[in-house]
């Protein structure tokens, strides 16, 4: 059993990883019907929920089905986290998480994200004041370092935990990798194999296969596994690993048919979420993996990424089961 704070979780759990304009509550619904243990949130702006920003507020809401779900938010002034904390309280969440991990240089500029891992003395107390502040679990989502040059994760995850952080998920680059290149999962070893260590370590990056899941957990002995790209448009994937761990074989893919089927629940459940408009724009990044393999697609694709009318939309899925019925795609 991994335990977050009073969270009781299976072994080796499954976490989907929060991700701008794709974690929502209809695709983590989804998420967690298809094995996800632990749900997070897009990302949220301190500074946007502060100032009331419809966007950020939004993305405060979830619902029962979706738990243990946390909620991340980012920032870099102490006291716009700390009045963040109060905001997300009342939407009642299992876990605040802070991301101190995303890239983008529109949050890195403002030493939040990933820039804050220029300077790991405000890390760590930002996340001490957290701390203090709510009785919800803080966990805390990070990358390797900065650069090659300043990894020192090993002690920052020892620091974190000891101002009383519940549980780290690591992503195996470092910001000046972007999302480029292999993620290397060494460093997040061993600050699983730093004897003081007692907190969850989840691994993340480069988790596109069951195979590599198993790997991580028996080679590499991390707590857990935190998936994102591999479960845009395909929130499958979590049981599919689940499934290999028990059997060793590999779960039999979904039909076209069956695809299709979610497919057209996921633009519902947007759509009834967040609007018609963006329900449409918004669903259109999943379907690449949703109809990933199969022959001679272009032309449907394009149907379904260059519609604003959800009707459309609607139309093409339904020529989609009627051309390819219930064929198979082995490699997804």
């Amino acid at each position: 059993m991994v335990k977050i704070g009073p969270i009781e979780l299976p072994d080796f759990p499954l976490l989907l990883a929060p991700m701008e304009d794709v974690s929502d509550p209809p695709f983590r619904a989804l998420c967690k019907e298809n094995g996800a243990d632990v749900v997070y949130t897009e990302f949220i702006s301190s500074e946007g929920l502060i100032r009331d920003a419809a966007k950020s507020v939004m993305k405060l809401d979830i619902y029962e089905k979706e738990r243990p779900v946390g909620i991340q938010i980012f920032g870099a002034n102490l006291e716009s986290m700390l009045q963040t904390v109060d905001i997300v309280e009342k939407s009642n969440p299992d876990i605040i998480d802070i991301n101190f991990g995303c890239p983008v240089k529109k949050v890195v500029s403002k030493g939040a994200g990933a820039g804050i891992l220029k300077d790991i003395d405000l890390m760590v107390s930002l996340t001490e004041a957290m701390v203090k502040r709510t009785n919800l679990p803080i966990t805390v989502k990070t990358r390797l370092g900065w650069d090659h040059d300043s990894i020192k994760i090993v002690e920052v995850a020892e620091r974190l935990q000891d101002v009383g952080c519940k549980a780290i998920s690591i992503h195996g680059r470092t910001r000046a990798q972007m999302y480029k290149g292999e993620a290397d999962w060494h460093p997040i070893a061993a600050v699983k194999n730093n004897q003081r260590m007692h907190i969850p370590v989840f691994g993340n990056g480069d988790i596109t296969t069951p195979e590599k899941a198993m790997k991580m957990r028996d080679e590499f002995g991390l707590d857990g596994a935190m998936i994102g790209r591999a479960a845009i448009g395909y929130p499958w994937f979590f049981n599919e690993v689940k499934h290999y761990f028990k059997t060793g074989k590999h779960l039999d893919k979904p039909t076209i048919a069956e695809r299709t089927a979610v497919a057209r629940r996921h633009l519902q459940m947007a759509i009834d979420w967040k609007g018609e408009r963006l329900g449409v724009v918004e669903t259109r990044r999943h379907y690449t993996n949703y109809f990933k393999g199969i022959p001679h697609f272009k032309e449907y694709r394009t149907k379904m990424v260059t519609s604003d009318d959800p009707k459309d939309v609607f139309d093409t899925f339904n020529e989609v089961v009627n051309t390819f019925g219930n064929m198979i795609i082995p490699q997804i």
